[in-house]
């Protein structure tokens, strides 16, 4: 028990220096291009090379990670190298310098949680099924981690400028390669004359399909406030002090949940909560395109994120530790990061970039509303079939 309470607690200190990296870095990156004389298709695109990378980067980590079980070295691998390419920020070479070294940092960063996740999940189960207390304990420290740098941030930047975006990539990166280099040397056994298991008869299961199809579409909503909420923020007259007390209460939402979430998640079937999510997720899309003129509204449509994020990241886990065991889990966790967060990056930042440019930002807030209601659709499809064993 003194064992696993120590290798959780490592695990936490990345998901709060990782997460704290984020915290800065997806919230301002449109901001630092903005000030660097960049249009908007330009920084739609630029924010999606995260994304790309995440089309294959997480599988062939993920692949590399079941095959090897050696997850924690290459977590230490990635970071150092992202690390090391950070510095690239600091020479100005224009956007097409800033976009590949964009893409070699996301190359190696863009599984980092996947594969965290993976290494951590028999820490987090228990009699073999997933325990919400556990992973919520530590995944909240991700979500304070998020919260000081959004807020330290935002305050930076009003007072002297996004100049310094560069040098808070790399500090925020070096706490990264900290982290994982104290992170417990863990590695999975995998039997060396053993077959590893196919992923294509799971990935035939209808609801299999239909959890990747509303995640799909329901992340795909969410990536109109990873790319276009600040920027949409800042072209309706909101401070960059403002912007991050916007961003910090979503996280605050978050941390609500994943600090209570075994309170509330045993009272609904998984599938049930994914529906519920995808429900909450229209109304937030909805609040954020019509009502952002006005505060208040934001502040409640901030505090859904508890659900459209928080919830039904911890749901999406738990689905996905059903559906892919053992050797299944790395690529199961890939192919999570690859359709949740690789396809839909790089559809809603270039979509989002057209509308943006040629209807205002706000039009890509009404997109994804309708991309919450197929979403929900989806995950209804979901919810009326048995979880498969």
């Amino acid at each position: 028990m003194p064992d696993t309470r120590r290798h959780l607690a490592s695990f936490a200190a990345l998901s709060g220096t990782y997460f704290a990296h984020i915290g800065f870095f997806n919230p301002y990156l449109p901001l630092w291009l903005k000030d660097m004389g960049l249009g908007l298709v330009a920084i739609s695109l630029l924010t999606s090379v995260q994304s790309a990378t995440r089309l294959l980067a997480p599988y062939g980590w993920g692949w590399l990670s079941d095959h090897t079980g050696e997850r924690v070295k290459l977590l230490r691998f990635g970071a150092t190298a992202a690390l090391l390419l950070s510095f690239g920020l600091w020479w100005q070479g224009g956007a097409w310098w800033i976009a590949l070294v964009l893409f070699l940092m996301f190359l190696n960063t863009s599984a980092m949680m996947s594969m965290s996740e993976a290494a951590m999940a028999h820490l987090v189960s228990a009699g073999g099924s997933f325990d919400a207390k556990r992973y919520g304990r530590v995944r909240l420290w991700g979500s304070l981690g998020f919260l000081v740098t959004v807020f330290a941030a935002g305050a930076w930047f009003e007072h002297f400028g996004m100049q310094h975006f560069p040098a808070w990539t790399v500090l925020s990166l070096l706490a990264v390669v900290v982290s994982v280099w104290c992170l417990p040397d863990l590695k999975e056994a995998a039997p060396v004359h053993t077959a590893k298991p196919p992923i294509l008869p799971v990935l035939r299961k209808r609801p299999v399909q239909w959890f990747f199809a509303s995640v799909f579409f329901h992340i795909l909503s969410h990536m109109s406030v990873y790319g276009f909420f600040s920027l949409y923020l800042d072209a309706l007259g909101y401070s960059k002090t403002m912007i991050g007390l916007l961003w910090g209460i979503s996280v605050v939402a978050e941390i609500v949940w994943f600090f209570t979430q075994s309170r509330w998640l045993p009272r609904l079937r998984l599938t049930a909560w994914l529906l519920l999510c995808s429900v909450v997720m229209v109304l937030r899309m909805g609040i954020t395109a019509a009502g952002a003129q006005w505060l208040w509204l934001l502040i409640l449509a901030q505090c859904l994120h508890a659900f459209t994020f928080a919830a039904h990241h911890a749901v999406c886990v738990a689905l996905l530790s059903h559906h892919f065991p053992g050797q299944l889990r790395g690529r199961g966790q890939a192919l999570y990061a690859m359709l949740g967060y690789g396809l839909t990056g790089v559809l809603g930042g270039a979509v989002g970039g057209v509308l943006s440019a040629q209807l205002g930002l706000q039009s890509v807030f009404w997109a994804t509303l309708g991309t919450s209601v197929l979403a929900a659709v989806c995950a209804w499809r979901g919810w009326r079939l048995p979880l498969p064993h």
